[in-house]
């Protein structure tokens, strides 16, 4: 599979979609795979200026990387925003399974990619 930025752009895109935290304004691009099907997926997440996603998990692994905009993202059963890290583009992470973990953005938006091996969920820490 070859996808261009312009491939990107023409594929359909939708809210937030599976393995994504659900928060409004977010948009999620399908790039490889099914995220609720068995097998690996890739997705790309749009996240809106001043957006915070309260710390959550997802059953998978899975990695991801910060394609444009500051994204700030921790560990952690609540989403502090002194913990999270500001990942600038072409930052690198994972979110291992079962890993509580929580993001957010400043003044500008943000585009993240993230891979896993679904099928994948989200679900929320009790004390967000």
């Amino acid at each position: 599979m070859r996808l261009s930025p312009a491939d990107i752009a023409a594929l359909a895109t939708g809210g937030a979609g599976p393995g994504t935290s659900g928060v409004e304004g977010i948009r999620t691009t399908v790039l490889y795979g099914d995220p609720t099907g068995a097998g690996p997926y890739t997705i790309e997440i749009r996240v809106p200026p001043h957006t915070k996603i309260a710390a959550h998990t997802h059953r998978d692994d899975r990695s991801a990387v910060v394609v444009s905009g500051m994204w700030f993202f921790g560990y952690g059963d609540m989403a502090d925003e002194k913990s999270a890290k500001q990942l600038a583009p072409g930052s690198f992470y994972t979110e291992p399974a079962d890993a509580p973990h929580f993001a957010m953005t400043a003044d500008e938006p943000a585009v993240v990619y993230i891979t896993g091996q679904g099928p994948t969920d989200t679900h929320f820490s009790t004390s967000r």
